[in-house]
Formats: C-alpha cells, sequence, structure tokens
C-alpha cells in the first residue's frame, strides 16, 4: 500500500490546522486528533489495541463532561 509521507496524514494536518488556530486550548479537537492519529495507525494496530484506545479516547471525552458552561463565547466564539 502506498502511505502518505508522514506531513501528509491526516493527523499532521489537523495538528497544524490546531496549532495555528491556537486550538491547543479546545479540548474538543484535541480529542478529534487522537482520534485521527488512531485512525491513521489503525492498520498497524490489532483489534484489542485498537478496540481500547479508542475505549481509552472515549473515557477521556466523557470526563470533559461539561466543561464548556458558562464559557462558551470563549470555547465556541461570539455567536
Amino acid at each position: 500500500m502506498n502511505r502518505p509521507s508522514p506531513q501528509d496524514r491526516p493527523s499532521e494536518r489537523l495538528a497544524r490546522y490546531i496549532e495555528q488556530t491556537d486550538g491547543i486550548t479546545k479540548p474538543w479537537l484535541l480529542v478529534q486528533l487522537r482520534l485521527q492519529k488512531l485512525k491513521d495507525d489503525r492498520d498497524q494496530l490489532s483489534a484489542t489495541e485498537y478496540a481500547q484506545a479508542v475505549a481509552d479516547i472515549h473515557q477521556d471525552l466523557m470526563q470533559l463532561g461539561e466543561w464548556w458552561i458558562g464559557r462558551e463565547d470563549e470555547a465556541f466564539g461570539e455567536r
């Protein structure tokens, strides 16, 4: 299979976007980045490793809870 160069991988493009838009402070973007990296590497993981990684990311996402309440404008931009 012809794999894209590391800088052309979707996770690398998303990482650059997050850096350029100061998205490092937005937890949901970091979750998206983790999911994209996992997707990029899926063919290198066993089914068990992949399932565990998805479960770990899901757990972290659920722990975010409703962190944005009271910070809607800061988190999502003015409406």
